[in-house]
């Protein structure tokens, strides 16, 4: 891997249900084993997500969103262009989560050129392991949305 391969991190704790989607779609796109794509899982610690993209040119981090939509609702956000919305609630049980990361790395200059967050509404955050049927239905579009999003770089 360099530094201009593209990285996908899937966000997310695998016992709270769906807060788990972010590494199902990351392990769903590793199975695909795309060419000059790089997939991590992480648990979401800010700190660390800045470390994982740190000199990357392209970055996707997928993860579980409440904003009040329904379940299963995909969210794209360039960070480049945009800041994370307010009304997002990133499930994380750190106190500097990935919003802060990005606004961080936003900050000091070391937000990648490429940054995107490939959000997925989440219904059922107990405990549990089983996704919700509204988030299992739609974790096959993110899949295609993160790979739409690095195609360049596969």
């Amino acid at each position: 891997m360099t530094a201009n391969d593209a990285l996908i991190i899937g966000v997310g704790n695998e016992f709270r249900r769906d807060d788990s989607l972010g590494l199902q779609v990351a392990a769903r796109i590793e199975a695909r084993n795309l060419p000059g794509v790089e997939v991590l899982t992480h648990h979401g610690e800010g700190t660390g997500l800045m470390s994982l993209w740190r000199g990357r040119s392209l970055v996707v981090v997928i993860d579980a969103v409440s904003s009040g939509q329904d379940g299963g609702t995909l969210h794209v956000v360039n960070t480049r262009l945009e800041p994370i919305p307010a009304g997002w609630t990133l499930f994380s049980s750190h106190a500097f989560g990935l919003a802060e990361a990005v606004e961080l790395s936003r900050d000091l200059d070391e937000l990648p050129p490429a940054l995107w967050i490939v959000g997925l509404e989440g219904k059922d955050f107990s405990h549990g392991q089983e996704l919700s049927s509204e988030v299992a239905h739609a974790l096959e579009s993110a899949v295609t949305k993160v790979i739409e999003l690095v195609s360049p770089m596969a």
